[in-house]
């Protein structure tokens, strides 16, 4: 039901395209997946616009899903596909970075984690099998295990017994795990330090996941420091899986990380940087609100063929912003997804020539080389 095929690996750089099989479609690889937190993108209906610019995948979270409306009721209405109305694949993370990140009491055991809902100030116990039955009502194709998220700052000593815990918590998702027509990715952990990165890695390759996902990075780390560790955990990670990048959406990142061999990305930037007036840029993003844009009447990129650009003009999105209108913040965040889903497309496209290294230096991207 689920197999994931290399098509190619790109001689310059060690970039590489694959497809993975779906119950609901095959994703090719490199991807970008945007995010409907709440079983929808914010501001952009996903009928049409993402059907129409070829979005294979997008994600749901698991953590709001469960606080609102239940997984009792999207199960009821026969899963996510059916219940949002979404045709292809689809991906939900375990909630667990939203469960150390968003709660403001947080109580975490070998068990699970006892948090309270910054909505109602209810308070909640997520165990590993609570995490994976919440993923299995909602049944997304792809779902992730529960893992412990620490901040970029955290020491060596706590980064040990996180991974730890990590581990433990993944055997107990993967014995949980109750539906073949899921495919439960595991998370590498380890923080900023790369022996623990690496025993992470081995951790989760050794429980034979379909699918491997890289965590704890876009939590307070530099860049570069992104990079880095990048470099010391994905040549580690096994060939004939998909390899996962959690929550990085930056265009120059996904390139750069795209080099270093991995497959999927997600991330919140499109669609919240689009509702605060920014359309994105390879090296510059537009800013609508600026008073150049007063009487523009070009499109946000000359080359764009996004449903905004090919259809309104810097000066009417600007004046949809100085009015206070939600259908600029539409039109930007719908550029802005677009731009990201065919950057990928390109450099998919460049790896299956055999030429992503040449791709890099015309998108003036310094190689990453692994």
């Amino acid at each position: 039901m689920f197999h994931y095929t290399l098509d190619a690996v790109c001689p310059q750089t060690g970039a590489r395209a694959g497809s993975f099989h779906t119950p609901h479609g095959v994703v090719e690889t490199p991807v970008f997946m945007p995010v409907g937190t709440q079983a929808t993108l914010k501001s952009v209906p996903h009928r049409p616009f993402l059907l129409d610019m070829e979005t294979q995948i997008i994600l749901a979270n698991a953590y709001h899903l469960y606080l609102r409306p239940g997984t009792e009721l999207v199960k009821e209405a026969g899963g996510l596909h059916q219940f949002m109305n979404w045709p292809r694949p689809m991906l939900t993370d375990s909630g667990g970075f939203q469960v150390f990140s968003l709660s403001s009491f947080l109580k975490v055991s070998d068990e699970g984690v006892r948090f309270q809902s910054p909505r109602d100030g209810s308070y909640h116990f997520i165990t590993p099998e609570k995490a994976m039955q919440i993923e299995n009502d909602l049944g997304a194709d792809i779902i992730m295990a529960f893992d412990e998220c620490l901040p970029a700052d955290a020491d060596y000593d706590r980064t040990v017994a996180s991974i730890e815990r990590t581990r433990r918590w993944a055997e107990r998702c993967k014995a949980a795990h109750a539906r073949p027509d899921q495919a439960l990715f595991g998370i590498v952990q380890g923080g900023m330090f790369q022996d623990l990165r690496e025993q992470s890695a081995q951790h989760i390759i050794d429980m034979d996941f379909p699918g491997i996902a890289i965590g704890g990075l876009s939590v307070g780390e530099s860049m570069d420091q992104m990079h880095e560790v990048l470099g010391w955990t994905v040549p580690h990670l096994p060939h004939h899986k998909p390899r996962y990048l959690m929550g990085v959406g930056t265009p120059i990142d996904l390139l750069k990380a795209v080099a270093t061999g991995v497959d999927m990305f997600d991330c919140v930037i499109p669609t919240r940087v689009g509702r605060h007036g920014k359309a994105m840029g390879l090296h510059q993003d537009v800013i609508i609100r600026n008073s150049a844009n007063t009487r523009d009447f070009g499109p946000l990129y000359e080359d764009c063929q996004c449903h905004t650009c090919t259809n309104y003009t810097r000066a009417y999105i600007r004046h949809l912003f100085k009015a206070g209108e939600y259908f600029g913040g539409t039109l930007l965040s719908i550029h802005n997804i677009h731009f990201l889903v065919h950057l990928m497309r390109d450099a998919r496209r460049a790896i299956l020539e055999g030429r992503y290294g040449d791709f890099l230096q015309e998108k003036r991207v310094e190689i990453v080389s692994v």
